[in-house]
């Protein structure tokens, strides 16, 4: 594995992985699941084995696995990154129960939340224009984007997965050559397949959009509302998403502080606010997750004004670390499964 100086790290195979995304999982999880990671987007290594004691859960062998194969798969990649046991069969903790969600609970209806396009209308049908970020436009490859159409500050995001944005402050910057080689990339990958199965992105069909571009002068938050069964019960506040300065505070719905971190470290006074649409968010919370066991609804605000930013289902791929350890089993108990 070597650096480039574009800051990305090049493992055996040749791809790219920004080193950005690598320290931030470095904290996360620690040095072994890096190397998972990059074997997950592009090693072949034990591709395709039915052979339980040789299945590797890697891009390649889930891309090619057959369906029978998957618990095992989940089992293999829940127990490299919690240390523990996946029980399936009667799951109790949180992080348990995404995984099994992932497994019996990936509908059509979750792929088309996952998708970053399609999820939009779907957002507007519910809860009526305006909330979404606007649209500038959307291309099934990069090479069909026209620059000099967009203004000059905007992001481009690829629909099918989590991470994969770029943001433009100044459009004749862009380095086309080196994005197109990114984006073309990322367009190759089955995001269901990267990092422990998260099956809903399966058929999501990979696509660019670009949106306005949003700038906030104390960084952008974002207000995560856990919602089970279409209840809220937990926002949990995170600002630097997606960078090792990445912090995250936990509030009840009455903006009492809970004493639990999952990841990230707290984030203190920098979050400490209550948002000025809070009863908002919590409305549109109910009516955006009361069809579902579990969903995490995303908002942010921008000189308060709000937006609805995504809505996952599987955070953290099921592998997120509770301090303390009780608040795994806690959550757990709040998501009510049929198995």
């Amino acid at each position: 594995m070597s650096v480039k100086k574009d800051n990305s790290i090049i493992c055996a195979e040749g791809s790219a992985i920004n080193v950005d995304f690598v320290e931030a999982v470095n904290y996360c999880w620690g040095r072994e699941t890096i190397a998972t990671i990059v074997d997950n987007t592009r090693s072949g290594m034990n591709a395709g084995s039915s052979n339980h004691e040789t299945l590797v859960c890697n891009y390649e062998s889930c891309k090619k696995a057959a369906v029978s194969e998957y618990p095992k798969l989940l089992k293999i990649f829940y127990k490299k990154h919690t240390g523990r046991e996946l029980n399936l069969e009667h799951p109790k903790d949180f992080n348990e129960k995404i995984q099994w969600l992932k497994l019996y609970d990936s509908t059509p209806v979750k792929t088309q939340l996952a998708d970053k396009y399609l999820a939009r209308d779907w957002i507007e049908k519910r809860i009526g224009k305006g909330y979404v970020v606007p649209l500038l436009g959307v291309w099934d490859s990069f090479s069909d984007i026209d620059f000099n159409k967009l203004p000059n500050r905007f992001a481009l995001k690829c629909t099918h997965g989590s991470g994969w944005n770029l943001i433009v402050t100044d459009k004749n910057e862009i380095d086309t050559e080196k994005e197109k080689k990114k984006f073309d990339r990322w367009m190759e990958i089955n995001y269901a397949f990267r990092f422990g199965l998260e099956l809903h992105y399966k058929n999501i069909v990979p696509r660019i959009i670009a949106e306005e571009y949003l700038e906030s002068s104390k960084g952008i938050i974002d207000y995560r509302f856990f919602c089970f069964n279409g209840n809220p019960t937990q926002v949990w506040v995170d600002i630097y998403s997606g960078t090792p300065k990445h912090l995250r505070s936990i509030y009840d719905m009455d903006w009492n502080k809970i004493q639990m971190r999952c990841t990230w470290p707290d984030g203190g006074a920098l979050l400490e606010n209550k948002p000025v649409n809070f009863e908002e968010m919590n409305r549109i919370s109910k009516i955006l997750s009361k069809d579902f066991m579990f969903v995490r609804v995303d908002f942010f605000e921008i000189n308060q004004k709000l937006y609805v930013g995504e809505l996952t289902f599987t955070p953290m791929s099921g592998i997120g670390r509770f301090i303390p350890r009780e608040w795994d089993r806690k959550l757990g108990d709040m998501l009510r499964i049929n198995t």
